[in-house]
C-alpha cells in the first residue's frame, strides 16, 4: 500500500506526534506528582519525629509510615523512569514536529523536487531510534535483574 503525502502526515506523523505528546505529558504528570508527595513526606518526617515520646504511639507510626511511603515512591519513580520517559518522549515529539514543519514549508533539506521519500525516511528514522532506545533500555533492565 502506498500512502499519499496527506495520508502519511495524518495516519503516521500526526498520530505519532499525538502519541509522544500524550505520553510525555502523562510521564511528566506522574513524575511531578510522585516527587511532590515524596518531598512532602520526607520533609514531614523530622517534624513529626519531634513529637515522639514513650507515651504517644501515633507519631512513631506516622513517621514510620512516611518513611515507607518515601521509599516506595522512590522505587516507583526509578522503576518506571517517569522523568527519563518524559524527556525522551518530548524530544521525539518535538523532533517529529520539526521535520513535519520543514517538510510542509519545503525548507532544507526538503527544498528538492520530490521531498516525500526523504521525509518518510527521516520520520521513520526518528521513530525507529526511539523504539531502539526503548528496546535497549528494557534489555538493560532485564540484565540488571
Amino acid at each position: 500500500m502506498r500512502y499519499t503525502e496527506e495520508e502519511y502526515l495524518r495516519d503516521r506523523v500526526d498520530d505519532q506526534i499525538d502519541w509522544y505528546d500524550r505520553k510525555s505529558q502523562s510521564n511528566q504528570k506522574w513524575y511531578k506528582w510522585l516527587r511532590l508527595i515524596e518531598i512532602i513526606a520526607a520533609a514531614t518526617i523530622p517534624f513529626i519525629a519531634g513529637y515522639v515520646s514513650e507515651s504517644v504511639l501515633w507519631p512513631k507510626i506516622l513517621t514510620g509510615s512516611l518513611g515507607v511511603l518515601v521509599a516506595i515512591i522512590a522505587a516507583i519513580v526509578g522503576l518506571y523512569n517517569f522523568q527519563e520517559n518524559w524527556v525522551e518522549y518530548r524530544t521525539t515529539c518535538e523532533s517529529l514536529k520539526h521535520e513535519k514543519y520543514l517538510f510542509l514549508t519545503k525548507t532544507e533539506p526538503y527544498n528538492i523536487e520530490d521531498p516525500f521519500p526523504l521525509f518518510v525516511k527521516r520520520i521513520e528514522s526518528l521513530i525507529s531510534t526511539e523504539n531502539t532506545k526503548w528496546s535497549q533500555h528494557i534489555k538493560s533492565q532485564k540484565k540488571e535483574k
